[in-house]
């Protein structure tokens, strides 16, 4: 039986088999959604929103090129970083920032953007896809680039809300990967500055009401990390402090959110032990979780194979935010 090959999945260096051997000769193979390919439509027609109201911190004296050499849908070069805005055809009144992965080498906008703003405006939310600067591609502290444009994302979203139609308050951020460590790191470093404020949108909390972490990136070391995810954060010889500033993990405390977490067992890019690591933080600070641990998947499944568990994953974080969105006192 032929396996489909996740493209994503081969630049992560996860590897091409999704299952064990012996479950492929029984098993159809799993429908994972494409990562690669040219800009899906949905995304070229959303709204653009610029994160800043001029050049973003700590700008290259040349700035980045994207790559001639990947899929226009793994966004490389990015200078301008921005939200781009899916809005539902019936709002619940509350919004969801969606944080691609790519191993801060790229972003994966089609199966970690445009697939889950497909899903999530489903039930109701007006979702923004974050386009965020790689570090590795000449920005000064490099460590602190992702953590600036998301942490101005959250302003940003805050400071529209009404013309979001949203509750501010209720602002939740969803991270893939690469993605799931920088939506880690807003978590649980919202309050740290890591820019100069620009605007009054700067005065606003950039902590998210709740998160959602999908096989998530934790670990900055082995032997569980991800090597390139590191690297390209934290540069090739990051001191022992840098390592610890930017391990979530290690920053889980009592303001750290209601976390919903997300991994398969046959994750070979990004193990599993890495949500176990940000699990157990949450416990051992009596913080609300829920994990959701799957037999099968691989690395980089996006909204999840389609015939196989994984792929409920949206309905069940559609619930989680459901059981924790604030409720309103009676009139």
């Amino acid at each position: 039986m032929d396996v489909p090959v996740n493209r994503r999945q081969v630049l992560l260096g996860s590897g091409a088999l999704l299952m064990p051997a012996p479950a492929l000769a029984s098993r159809a193979a799993l429908e994972i959604p494409a990562g690669g390919g040219p800009l899906p439509p949905e995304w070229t027609a959303a709204e653009a929103i610029p994160l800043w109201p001029d050049a973003p911190p700590g700008a290259p004296a040349k700035p980045p090129v994207r790559s001639t050499t990947l899929d226009p849908a793994f966004i490389t070069g990015v200078v301008r970083p921005e939200l781009r805005v899916f809005r539902p055809a019936q709002s619940n009144g509350r919004a969801l920032l969606v944080i691609p992965g790519g191993a801060y080498t790229f972003i994966s906008i089609r199966n970690e953007g445009t697939d889950v703003a497909r899903v999530m405006t489903a039930h109701g939310y007006t979702v923004f896809v974050l386009v965020y600067r790689l570090p590795a591609e000449g920005w000064a502290n490099r460590a602190d680039v992702p953590l600036q444009d998301a942490q101005r994302a959250m302003r940003v979203i805050r400071a529209g809300a009404a013309g979001f139609g949203i509750d501010p308050a209720t602002v939740a951020v969803l991270g893939f990967s690469a993605g799931g460590h920088l939506a880690a790191s807003l978590i649980t470093a919202a309050a740290d500055q890591v820019y100069a404020p620009r605007d009054r949108a700067d005065a606003l909390d950039a902590r998210p009401h709740s998160a959602g972490l999908i096989y998530p990136v934790i670990a900055a070391t082995p032997p569980h990390t991800h090597p390139l995810s590191a690297q390209n954060l934290l540069g090739p010889a990051p001191t022992p402090e840098l390592v610890t500033r930017r391990s979530p993990a290690l920053h889980v405390n009592a303001m750290t959110p209601p976390t919903f977490l997300v991994h398969s067992f046959d994750d070979e890019a990004v193990p599993y032990q890495n949500t176990m690591l940000f699990l157990d933080a949450l416990r051992e600070a009596r913080r609300p979780a829920e994990l959701h641990l799957f037999e099968e998947g691989g690395h980089g499944f996006g909204i999840g194979p389609a015939n196989a568990p994984a792929g409920y994953w949206p309905t069940l974080f559609a619930a989680f935010l459901d059981r924790h969105a604030p409720r309103v006192a009676a009139a």
